[in-house]
């Protein structure tokens, strides 16, 4: 089981993705006030508690709440905001992303199985 990180503030997501330089991240941007994205945030908590490959990190963006942070990551790594959304932030950058119904767990499974 993966712990998943909240980021909260721009100074955590800008850590966060300094450390992708290193180790994989798994990124979900979530709506709370959005059905699709609580589907979508319920397939990635599934990925990352049933599933989560040793040495992958996992972070959440709640992107109504936290705003500033979610524009921060769509500035940062060139990926357009959508929600929900995923992205996999490898090197520093996004090198993957997925949205809406075809976030599943088998889909982040398969994503992230590919990184060994």
């Amino acid at each position: 089981m993966a712990d998943v990180q909240e980021l909260t503030k721009v100074e955590e997501w800008k850590r966060l993705l300094a450390e992708s330089e290193s180790t994989p991240v798994l990124l979900i941007k979530h709506s709370t006030r959005c059905p699709i994205s609580a589907e979508a945030h319920d397939e990635f908590m599934k990925h990352a508690v049933v599933e989560a490959l040793p040495g992958v990190r996992y972070a959440r963006v709640l992107v109504v709440e936290h705003r500033p942070v979610s524009n921060a990551v769509a500035e940062d790594t060139g990926v357009k905001h959508e929600s929900p959304q995923v992205l996999l932030l490898k090197n520093g950058m996004s090198v993957w992303s997925i949205s809406h119904w075809r976030i599943t767990a088998a889909a982040l499974k398969e994503q992230a199985s590919r990184l060994g």
